[in-house]
C-alpha cells in the first residue's frame, strides 16, 4: 500500500468483502501454488522475484532495514515509500529516503535489498520523468542536470524562448515547501540555489539542447532499481490544486501523460508498474477512468498493476472490495494484475489469490512488526504448517532491525536518537506477537535513547521461551 501508514484514522485488522469466499482452505491452497509455481511473466520481468507476495510501500515504515529484515524472512521483492519527484529532484532528504546512496554491505545498495521497486508520486509528467530517471541512473548526471530535464513540463506554460527575467520569476512563482508524502518538510522546490543560478535560466530561456544524454545504464552495472513504480494510488491531499497519487484516477488524461513521461524516460531493461486504487470513488464516472488508465498502463508496456481494492476516497477506512478485484481479473486474464487491501496474515495472502486470482500479492500493514508472514508464507508453499515466532526469534529481528536502522540513519545528525524513537512504533508492533505484549507497548512507547530501547529489549526478550 504505498504511501499507507498506520494512522489512527486506519481501519483495524478485519476481513474484506469476498462473497462466496468462506470456504477457502489457505493450506490447500498455499501447497498447490507452491507445487505450480509462481506466474513464470513475473520472474521473467523482474529476475529474483519468485513467489507471489511482496512487502509493499509504507510510508514511514518501509526504509531499507525494515526491507531487509523482511527479506531475510523470505521476502522476495520490496517496494521503497512514495518519493515524491520534487523532493527527489531538489537533491536532499528525497533521495536519502531512496536509501541508496553510499552505503555499503549488506545495507541498501547491496545485493540483498534487491530485487527493489523505486515507488515515486507526483504532479509534473517532465518532472516524474526525471525523477524516473534520476532513481535509475543513480545521479549519473548532477542533480542541476535532472532539474533541467524536469523544469520544462515545470515551467509551461511559458514559450519557447522566453526571457530570462520571465523564466525566473516562474520559477518564483512555482517556488513551494516540498514535503514528503506524510507530510514532514523536506525543502523548497525550485531550490533556492537554482533561483540564484542564471546560467540555468539562461539555458530554460534559450531552450538549449540538453546534449547527448550519457550511455544507457546496463543491468546490474550499478545499485539501482529493478522497477520504477509510478504511484496512482495514495489518497494523500491534493497540493495547490494539483492531483497526485490516487486524485490521478479522477483526471485520467493527466495520469496517461505521466505514465507516459515515465515509460519514454526509463531505459527499456528497467520494468516499469504502476499502483492504483480501484477507483476515485463509486460512480461509474470514477470506475470508467480507472478503466482506461489500467488498459492504457498495460499498452505502454508496463509490467502488472498493483490494484489496492479500495477506492481513494476511502482512504484506509472500511473493507476492500476483493469482489471487485477478482472481476478485474477476471476480464482481463492476459494481464499480469497484484492485489492488496486487507491481507492481515499469511493465510489472507493465499485467501486472495485464490479468491480473486491475482498473480501476486502485496503485504502492507500485515507485515509490520511481523517479518515473519514471508516465511510463513514459504512455509505453507511448501505443505508445512505456518510456526510463530519463538521469543528468541523476535528478540533477533528486533535487535537486527535496530542494527540496520542505525546502519541507515547514521550519516545523519543524532542518527542514534533518530532511530531510537523511530523503533518505537516497530517495537510496538512487534509487541503484538510476545505474551506480554501489552507491558512491552507501555514500555516502548517511553523510549528516547538507544540505551533504553535495548533496556526494554534485554528485559523481555530472552531466551528460548516461547
Amino acid at each position: 500500500m504505498s504511501c499507507q501508514s498506520a494512522g489512527n484514522n486506519a481501519t483495524p485488522p478485519s476481513p474484506a468483502i469476498a462473497p462466496g469466499g468462506d470456504g477457502i482452505d489457505p493450506r490447500r491452497i498455499a501447497a498447490a501454488l507452491g507445487e505450480r509455481g509462481i506466474d513464470p511473466r513475473i520472474p521473467a520481468a523482474v529476475p529474483g522475484f519468485e513467489a507471489p507476495f511482496f512487502q509493499a510501500g509504507l510510508a514511514g515504515y518501509s526504509d531499507a532495514a525494515m526491507r531487509i529484515v523482511a527479506r531475510r524472512h523470505g521476502c522476495p521483492f520490496c517496494v521503497t515509500e512514495a518519493l515524491l519527484d520534487r523532493t527527489l529532484l531538489a537533491g536532499g532528504r528525497g533521495f536519502d529516503k531512496a536509501d541508496l546512496g553510499d552505503l555499503h554491505d549488506n545495507i541498501p545498495g547491496g545485493p540483498e535489498d534487491h530485487p527493489l521497486a523505486g515507488q515515486i508520486m507526483g504532479s509534473e509528467p517532465a518532472e516524474m520523468a526525471a525523477a524516473a530517471l534520476k532513481l535509475v541512473e543513480q545521479r549519473t548526471r548532477t542533480d542541476k542536470e535532472y532539474r533541467l530535464l524536469a523544469y520544462r513540463g515545470a515551467l509551461a506554460p511559458l514559450p519557447r524562448g522566453a526571457s530570462v527575467d520571465a523564466v525566473r520569476d516562474r520559477m518564483e512563482d512555482l517556488r513551494e515547501h516540498v514535503r514528503l508524502p506524510g507530510g514532514q518538510q523536506v525543502g523548497f522546490w525550485p531550490p533556492d540555489g537554482d533561483l540564484r543560478d542564471l546560467s540555468l535560466a539562461t539555458a530554460i530561456a534559450a531552450d538549449e539542447p540538453r546534449g547527448a544524454p550519457p550511455p544507457p545504464v546496463q543491468p546490474d552495472a550499478r545499485p539501482s532499481f529493478q522497477v520504477i513504480d509510478v504511484n496512482l494510488a495514495c489518497p494523500v491531499k491534493k497540493i495547490e490544486r494539483k492531483a497526485r497519487g490516487g486524485h490521478w484516477l479522477a483526471e485520467p488524461d493527466g495520469a496517461i501523460r505521466i505514465l507516459e513521461a515515465v515509460r519514454e524516460a526509463v531505459p527499456a531493461h528497467v520494468a516499469c508498474s504502476v499502483k492504483l486504487r480501484r477507483a476515485f470513488d463509486d460512480t461509474p464516472e470514477m470506475a470508467s477512468n480507472f478503466e482506461r488508465i489500467f488498459a492504457a498502463a498495460y499498452d505502454m508496456g508496463y509490467v502488472w498493476a498493483t490494484v489496492h481494492a479500495r477506492t481513494v476516497v476511502q482512504k484506509y477506512i472500511g473493507p476492500s472490495r476483493w469482489d471487485i478485484l477478482r472481476d478485474l481479473v477476471r476480464r482481463h486474464p492476459e494481464k499480469v494484475i497484484f492485489g492488496s487491501g486487507d491481507v492481515w496474515s499469511v493465510e489472507d495472502i493465499f485467501r486472495m489469490i485464490a479468491y480473486a486470482g491475482v498473480s501476486a500479492v502485496s503485504v502492507a500493514r500485515g507485515c509490520i512488526g511481523n517479518p515473519w508472514v514471508f516465511r510463513q508464507a514459504r512455509d505453507m508453499m511448501a505443505g508445512r504448517a505456518p510456526a510463530p515466532p519463538t521469543v528468541a526469534q523476535q528478540r533477533e529481528a528486533l535487535l537486527t532491525h535496530f542494527d540496520l536502522s542505525l546502519a541507515v540513519t547514521r550519516r545523519f545528525r543524532h542518527g542514534e536518537e533518530t532511530t531510537s524513537k523511530m523503533m518505537r512504533k516497530f517495537g510496538i508492533k512487534f509487541a503484538a506477537h510476545h505474551p506480554r505484549g501489552d507491558e512491552i507497548k507501555r514500555r516502548m512507547i517511553a523510549v528516547n535513547t538507544a540505551d533504553e530501547w535495548r533496556a526494554v529489549v534485554g528485559e523481555y526478550y530472552h531466551g528460548d521461551e516461547e
